[in-house]
């Protein structure tokens, strides 16, 4: 068994990102946008924000736990923080969401100004590459780390039960300095490498973070030979990125969207499961709780997965107030072990619920707890017929 696997029951997981309180907030916004703050006040509410939240998952029943995310104010900045060589580009074009925001302009300009875009504490700016890429992130990594050990130690949580997300090289910024997107993906990973080794250093689990491997099949500039390609090197870099760490401490995560919406234009995972699981990890993460995907556990039909590894399926989504009832989330458990065995499915959520600092959540934050207990009623429902004494 690889220290993923299940022994003898589903184990319950998330995707990082949670709510985060507002006394929190209201530092982080003082921080980020170069207002004064007193850095001693920053750093004991972000260990005790962290610690209340890390307490809040192990009693909803969550076994793999993290930090909420709680020191990164979302991926852009997170990037400026931690990697030398971007500047931010406030008037960039951000490529998400293009074709559905041009299918449904009207419902994204409403969303976009009182959701995702509306509440965030630094704004969400694009950033580019214009010079060379270095790894920075030493200290703010090892404070994540020395936070979420402590926080496990209080709940009771051994190490290993621990997970630390950090973001993949596709999901960094736009290059205007390097040669070719190869040399910089490549050049990214390199420095990224750093920070993986750090958190599995530790001895918790390192979440790759890649949202953005879906995106490539639904870009409207690519043909389909440019998105093979676009798509293999993803993956070469994903596996540079990883280079030397060994892959059962590794979870792979993807997803196709942040949002509330139609969700139209998106990828489906029969398009894309074949370059996941060429990437060096113990486990996979995807969404499967949303209706526009929840089908798509039939490719396991057909796709093998390989010994040791584990599928991490969103049994909960991360974009409706709705808690799912634990019947359901028992039958999309078990839909998994049909298919690739009983100690290979971790029950995970589809994506994270606060993937920006926001002062309002789509899924408000006493929601969220209620889905961790759904899933850990639901799991407890599927490991009682699975382990089922014969």
């Amino acid at each position: 068994m690889t220290i993923q696997q299940n022994t003898d029951r589903i184990q319950t997981t998330h995707i990082g990102s949670l709510p985060r309180p507002h006394d929190l907030l209201d530092l982080m916004k003082a921080k980020f946008n170069h207002q004064p703050y007193d850095q001693k006040v920053y750093d004991q509410t972000l260990a005790k924000a962290v610690a209340d939240s890390v307490r809040k998952q192990v009693e909803c029943g969550i076994d793999i736990v993290t930090d909420g995310e709680f020191s990164k104010p979302g991926f852009f900045t997170y990037v400026q923080e931690r990697l030398e060589g971007f500047e931010a580009r406030p008037n960039q074009k951000m490529k998400i969401f293009q074709k559905e925001v041009a299918a449904f302009p009207a419902y994204y300009e409403l969303y976009f100004k009182e959701a995702m875009m509306g509440g965030t504490i630094v704004p969400i700016t694009p950033v580019v590459c214009v010079g060379p890429v270095k790894y920075r992130g030493e200290e703010a990594v090892q404070k994540d780390i020395a936070n979420v050990k402590a926080a496990a130690k209080a709940a009771g949580v051994p190490d290993h039960h621990v997970f630390l997300p950090a973001t993949a090289p596709s999901g960094v910024g736009i290059n205007e300095y390097y040669k070719t997107e190869e040399e910089y993906f490549h050049a990214v990973a390199v420095e990224l490498n750093k920070e993986y080794r750090a958190i599995v250093g530790a001895g918790i689990l390192m979440q790759f973070d890649d949202p953005f491997l879906p995106d490539i099949f639904v870009e409207p500039d690519l043909d389909e030979k440019q998105m093979k390609r676009r798509a293999e090197m993803y993956v070469e870099a994903a596996n540079v990125a990883l280079k030397g760490i060994p892959p059962e401490m590794i979870r792979f995560h993807t997803c196709y969207g942040i949002n509330e919406g139609p969700r139209l234009f998106e990828a489906s995972l029969p398009e894309v499961i074949g370059y996941m699981m060429q990437i060096d990890a113990g486990s996979y993460s995807f969404e499967a709780a949303n209706p526009r995907h929840e089908h798509e556990y039939h490719v396991f039909e057909t796709v093998k997965i390989p010994d040791g590894k584990v599928l991490c399926p969103g049994v909960i989504t991360h974009a409706s107030n709705i808690v799912e009832h634990p019947e359901l989330i028992a039958e999309r458990i078990m839909r998994f072990t049909k298919l690739v065995g009983r100690e290979n499915v971790m029950a995970g959520a589809d994506c994270g619920f606060s993937s920006q600092a926001l002062y309002k959540t789509e899924v408000h934050h006493t929601v969220v707890w209620e889905k961790f207990k759904a899933m850990r009623q639901g799991a407890d429902i599927a490991t009682k017929k699975l382990w089922a004494k014969k």
